[in-house]
């Protein structure tokens, strides 16, 4: 052991204090870890704790323990508290992360070489830089890394943590996208017991900041997040029921989800298998000719259909024989002539009332503007050809009430726009039918009505998926402009997503809800503190500690079998 001088700069002044320092041996050869912080230390404390370091003090396996308690009289008027930051979502992650065996996995497919810090143990920064402080990898180099505990669990001082040795990183673990996709199929399914009979499917999108000049696939599209000014990426992702991840695949910004059907089909069945497995989809993703893939690889599935194709079922619609699923929804099975599909019509109340309101809202609305074109036309001479055109933009704005209305623009013989215009009976009345109504097909027709829907509303959980992408792991927008490094990110957050749902599982095995965000905000609130014990001889006492939890975070961690460490190991890379 030996002593070793150490400054930090506080306030804009460098200051100096001395660790003692043991050194040991490893595969990557010699290494140093600090075995304790002494503070400031005058000639007299550093000879004696040098020479208590070479007579009879033993190497400790932590900080707190293994060592016989040294009586100090302390200053307690100088007693102070140092570093605070945060520990408990970090060493909830890292937690969970080896739970799903990944750090073990990731040191298989990112073998140690000649770098000086492993990319597996950078992977392992990025993902939970990811999940317990959602921001750039530049904030975390530069912000993030320091102000967690991340240093004391991984043995990686934050001045080894720069933007980037994490972008490299990025470039290491995105080659092994597919080999972590299916460990954590197994893993996943090996610790709640999945057999992922259900696959749920859906896209949704993520926008660039800049134009992403070196991203073939970022284009402008269909933006869910609401920014046609900016470029984009397709995010398809598959899950299983719980919303717990099968894989996903990444598509340019203008491809139309509807056409990523088949490409994700095979590609999932050639990493898998089919397993007699049903596909779950929306009305966005189904076509004539997916639906003809599906039937083709007898493949299995349950779809949403277009509102369109409830004019078919008008008569069923009308019969009373519904059966009731729970309070406020219904279902009715309707068997196809073939006999090979079955249809569920469903219908909702609380669906009904908005659908209802929307149509109201916007009935009104088109109303009242076109009485004021009327009037308007009525007054001064108007061009009809220019007031046909502001109809169409009226009619198009309010597209749900829009089949209500006749609006007819003519001529007069002096040229002058005439407007006229009533309201179609025959619409209101199936739009007061069709109001909370739903059409779904499948060839599952061994199933009741009540089970197919069931399975069906479990989309929401791949909904619910990408709203957590994008609030709780911050997917959007993206800063990176190349293609591989847009990808790359995407892993990480997949990772993350990967790992906060396997928390959101255990939070409902505990009995915890099915909520796990307040659990680790909760948990995230536990502090690594650097408490200075100044003593009477000058010598400063330095001790790394964690904060005790409150009675609410100690309930939390007995629920979910967890039990803080009574002391961190600080190791130097």
């Amino acid at each position: 052991m030996y002593l070793r001088r150490c400054y930090r700069r506080k306030n804009g002044k460098r200051h100096a204090y001395w660790a003692l320092v043991e050194s040991y041996r490893t595969e990557r050869g010699p290494r140093q870890r600090v075995v304790a912080y002494l503070g400031e230390l005058d000639e007299r404390g550093r000879v004696g704790v040098q020479r208590c370091a070479e007579g009879n003090l033993t190497p400790q396996s932590g900080l707190f323990d293994a060592v016989e308690p040294d009586w100090v009289e302390v200053d307690v008027k100088r007693v102070r508290v140092e570093c605070s930051r945060q520990f408990g979502g970090s060493w909830l992650g890292l937690k969970l992360l080896r739970d799903l065996g990944l750090d073990t996995v990731l040191e298989g497919l990112l073998p140690a070489g000649r770098e000086e810090v492993p990319w597996a143990v950078m992977a392992l920064v990025l993902v939970l830089g990811r999940l317990a402080d959602s921001s750039s990898e530049l904030h975390l180099a530069e912000h993030g890394y320091e102000a967690s505990a991340l240093a004391e669990l991984l043995g990686v001082p934050a001045a080894k943590v720069n933007d980037d040795r994490l972008y490299r990183a990025l470039d290491q673990l995105l080659p092994h996208k597919r080999a972590l996709e299916q460990h954590l199929k197994q893993r996943l399914g090996e610790l709640f017991q999945l057999d992922y009979d259900l696959l749920l499917y859906d896209v949704t999108s993520t926008y660039f900041e800049g134009e992403a000049a070196g991203n073939p696939q970022a284009q402008r599209g269909y933006s869910r997040d609401h920014r046609p000014d900016c470029k984009q990426v397709n995010i398809a992702l598959v899950v299983s029921r719980g919303g717990l991840p099968l894989g996903y695949e990444v598509f340019a910004g203008n491809r139309a989800g509807v056409t990523t059907v088949e490409e994700i089909v095979t590609a999932m069945e050639s990493r898998y298998g089919k397993a007699h497995r049903i596909w779950v989809m929306d009305r966005g993703m189904v076509s004539a000719g997916n639906v003809e893939f599906l039937k083709q690889g007898g493949r299995r599935y349950i779809l949403g259909t277009t509102k369109g194709m409830l004019r078919k079922f008008e008569q069923q619609l009308l019969a009373g024989d519904w059966r009731e699923v729970h309070e406020g929804l219904e279902v009715k099975l309707c068997p196809a002539p073939d006999g090979a599909e079955v249809f569920i019509l469903c219908r909702s109340a609380q669906r009904q009332l908005k659908e209802q309101a929307m149509h109201d809202r916007f009935e009104r609305r088109i109303e009242e503007k076109l009485t004021a074109m009327v009037e308007s036309c009525r007054k001064r001479k108007q061009n009809p050809l220019a007031v046909a055109q502001r109809v169409g933009k009226l009619l198009g704005r309010n597209t749900r009430a829009a089949g209500l209305f006749q609006v007819e623009v003519e001529a007069d013989a002096q040229g002058r726009a005439s407007l006229r215009w009533s309201k179609r009976e025959d619409w209101r009345d199936w739009a007061r039918l069709s109001e909370g109504c739903y059409l779904l097909r499948s060839n599952v027709t061994d199933w009741t009505g009540e089970e197919l829907w069931r399975a069906y509303i479990q989309l929401t959980e791949a909904e619910a998926a990408f709203r957590l992408h994008k609030s709780d792991l911050v997917m959007r927008p993206i800063w990176h402009h190349t293609e591989n490094r847009v990808q790359a990110h995407i892993l990480v957050c997949f990772l993350a997503y990967v790992v906060w749902k396997t928390l959101g599982r255990l939070c409902h095995q505990a009995g915890l809800g099915d909520e796990p965000r307040k659990v680790f905000e909760e948990l995230q609130q536990i502090s690594l503190v650097d408490v200075v014990l100044p003593t009477r001889t000058s010598i400063a006492v330095r001790k790394r500690c964690v904060s005790r939890p409150t009675e609410h975070q100690a309930i939390l961690l007995q629920r979910l079998g967890l039990e803080l460490p009574s002391s961190i190991e600080t190791m130097e890379v």
